[in-house]
């Protein structure tokens, strides 16, 4: 894979609402493999960046760039399409089914197959290969024929992950993976992000710093909507000024 490809750019990406600026002239560039994470609290406008990325808000100024296609102005379909994949702080998974038919909708929601009325699903054994190839590379097969409701929080939260990587994404974007996790599936979740294909560039948001710094190679810091500073897990854990604003110390 060329080093110098690039999969994700933004510049001088703004977000405004009204008088208030949400995200203010970011600009990064992400390349295939990257593991890169965004930290900042409450109001620093991750979210609201991500979903500039993705396309569910309009940008006010600036450019995102996917794979040398100028994205800006595409529908979330067509990013999603050219590879870039999300998941959200808010669990959206099925309960009253199976682990399998959860995965199984996502696939087929990707496929012209979710258009035909008159053939069952049982009858695409590629839609049924796709599944299992998921649940069998993300160890969830053995949980195939369990109802989402009875698996654990920290599971539930990971096989999202495995319904996002459905369309086969080259990057992966995740908004808080471990929000409501306790310490120890915390600490699974990063285990299982770290399992993931290496060619797929991961950007994550991230409150539990032991996971961000584990997962990521890279930080950007945000601080209201501005990229304070950006740099390796280790520049960003010892820099005097994060310190102070994210972590109460100094």
């Amino acid at each position: 894979m060329n080093n110098q490809e690039v999969a994700l750019q933004l510049e001088n990406v703004t977000k405004e609402f009204g008088g208030l600026t949400a995200v203010n002239d970011v600009s990064f560039t992400l390349s295939p493999g990257d593991r890169r994470g965004i930290l900042g609290p409450n109001g620093a406008g991750k979210t609201t960046l991500f979903h500039l990325i993705t396309g569910v808000i309009p940008i006010t100024r600036g450019k995102v760039t996917l794979y040398d296609q100028d994205v800006t102005n595409w529908p979330t379909h067509k990013r999603v399409e050219l590879g870039l994949a999300r998941t959200f702080q808010i669990t959206s998974l099925f309960s009253g089914l199976s682990v399998y038919e959860n995965v199984l909708l996502a696939v087929q929601g990707l496929t012209k197959t979710k258009m035909v009325m008159f053939r069952p699903i049982s009858k695409f054994k590629n839609i049924h290969d796709k599944v299992e190839e998921l649940l069998s590379s993300s160890q969830f097969w053995e949980k195939r024929n369990t109802q989402i409701k009875n698996l654990s929080h920290g599971e539930q939260r990971q096989l999202e992950i495995v319904l996002a990587l459905a369309s086969e994404p080259k990057v992966l974007m995740l908004d808080e993976p471990t929000a409501g996790l306790a310490t120890g599936e915390s600490a699974e979740m990063a285990n299982f992000l770290n399992s993931l294909s290496k060619d797929i560039a991961i950007l994550i948001i991230e409150h539990d710093l032991d996971v961000i710094f584990d997962v990521a190679e890279h930080i950007l810091v945000l601080h209201y909507g501005q990229l304070l500073t950006e740099g390796s897990v280790d520049e960003v854990r010892n820099n005097q000024q994060v310190q102070e604003i994210y972590l109460g110390q100094g």
